[in-house]
């Protein structure tokens, strides 16, 4: 029963290939362990859990561990996105781009300048 409450949970854990992923129920509780690429794909599970069981669920137990902690994501561009627009995404606030373009120096030249498949780092701040 607690595990269909979950199910966008686990559907979600599969989309974003969770390692080491197990789920069990004991005593009308779900465990959830695995380990996500990086912080952003924590926070995405962690809201999904949310979701489903509010801000507080009492009914799930999840151990999600970070496999890479040196930055908070990795974005590829689409066409039509900016900076500013990539930061709001993920930071909430767009005036964050600059911390993205810091980031990828290696690869942009100017924060207003970007291409679609591009690889960027988001960075945690």
């Amino acid at each position: 029963m607690v595990k269909s409450k979950y199910q966008n949970v686990l559907e979600l854990g599969e989309q974003l290939n969770i390692q080491n992923g197990d789920v069990k129920e004991e005593n009308g509780k779900l465990h959830i362990t695995g380990t996500a690429s990086n912080q952003y794909e924590k926070n995405q599970l962690w809201d999904a859990i949310k979701a489903s069981g509010g801000e507080n669920p009492q009914d799930i137990m999840a151990d999600i561990k970070v496999a890479d902690t040196s930055y908070y994501a990795k974005h590829t561009v689409q066409s039509g996105e900016s900076l500013s627009r990539i930061a709001k995404h993920y930071y909430g606030d767009p005036m964050k781009y600059n911390a993205i373009f810091e980031a990828n120096k290696n690869i942009l030249k100017n924060p207003d300048v970007i291409h679609p498949d591009q690889e960027l780092v988001i960075p945690n701040i």
